[in-house]
Formats: structure tokens, C-alpha cells, sequence
């Protein structure tokens, strides 16, 4: 019978190692099942993360383009009026005196809208000049000014707060 139970637990040993392989692949079966749906909550969240930037983004530039819209309406809306008058002075049949004052109005309620939307000009004879702000199209000598002064000022520069809008055409003295 020694024999016998010899021959047996090798056949007995096999069943175990048959149910324990088979106990570890259930095992291995389960984490691969939980991984994938763990990975599947994660691409899932992915994606719909994307989603969302990208109707960010959309929603993002739809408003910057109306705000950039909207941003030219109100700066035309102000300079309607001032056109209106431009056309009323081509139209209008009077001397040259009050056709300037017309011209004179017009201009200074250009001016006066311009500086409402905090457009300033710069750029005056006298001032010192600064390559930031001033386009030097011209030098001369003059002993009257210093050095690196505006002598005269061919296109007026404009700007809002630090943005200059239009660098001011000059006449440099060195």
C-alpha cells in the first residue's frame, strides 16, 4: 500500500497545482478585470475632460471675438457724429470764415472723443526724443536745441496708456 499512496499524492499533488493555477489565473482574471475598469474610469474622465476644454476653448474665442465686435461698434458709434458734421461741412455752401470754424469744431470733437476712449497724442516740439515713441524721419543742426530734441513734428503719435497706437513722425536735432 506504500506504493500505492506514493503513486497517488504525485496524481494529488498535480490536482493541487491544477486547482491552485487555476485559483490564480480567477485571481489574475479579477485584477485584470479591475484594471481595466479602472483604465476605462480614467479614459472615460479623459475624455470627457477634452471635451470640455475644447468647448472652453470655443466659448473662450466666440467671446473674445464679440468683445473685439463690440470693441469697434462703441469706438465707431462715437466717431458717427463727427463724420455726420464732416459731411454736413462738404455739403454746406458758405464762405471760406465759417466753413473753418466748422472744420475747427469738428476736428476738436474729434479730439475730445479720441480723449474719452483715453487716446492721447504726443509727440511736441521741444520734447526729448525716445525711439519708444517717436520715428526720427529727419535730422538737422540747430544750436538753439539740444541734443537728441524734437524740431518739428510732421505726423502726430497717439497712444492709450502705455500702448502707442501710432509712433509720432519727427524732426530730430542733434
Amino acid at each position: 500500500m506504500a506504493k500505492k499512496d506514493k503513486k497517488e499524492e504525485p496524481l494529488k499533488t498535480e490536482e493541487q497545482q491544477a486547482e491552485e493555477t487555476v485559483v490564480e489565473e480567477k485571481q489574475d482574471n479579477e485584477a485584470i478585470d479591475a484594471l481595466q475598469k479602472e483604465l476605462d474610469k480614467t479614459k472615460d474622465l479623459l475624455m470627457r475632460t477634452a471635451a470640455e476644454y475644447d468647448n472652453f476653448r470655443r466659448r473662450s474665442q466666440r467671446e473674445k471675438d464679440a468683445l473685439y465686435t463690440d470693441s469697434k461698434a462703441d469706438v465707431l458709434t462715437k466717431l458717427l457724429p463727427i463724420i455726420d458734421n464732416f459731411e454736413r461741412a462738404a455739403t454746406a455752401q458758405t464762405d471760406l470764415e465759417q466753413y473753418r470754424k466748422g472744420i475747427e469744431m469738428t476736428v476738436r470733437q474729434l479730439l475730445d472723443t479720441m480723449q474719452s476712449l483715453d487716446c492721447v497724442s504726443f509727440g511736441e516740439v521741444g520734447e526729448e526724443f525716445d525711439p519708444n515713441y517717436h520715428n526720427a524721419v529727419m535730422h538737422i543742426e540747430d544750436e538753439n536745441l539740444g541734443e537728441n530734441v524734437i524740431a518739428n513734428v510732421f505726423i502726430k503719435g497717439y497712444k492709450i496708456g502705455d500702448r502707442v497706437i501710432r509712433a509720432a513722425s519727427v524732426q530730430v536735432a542733434n
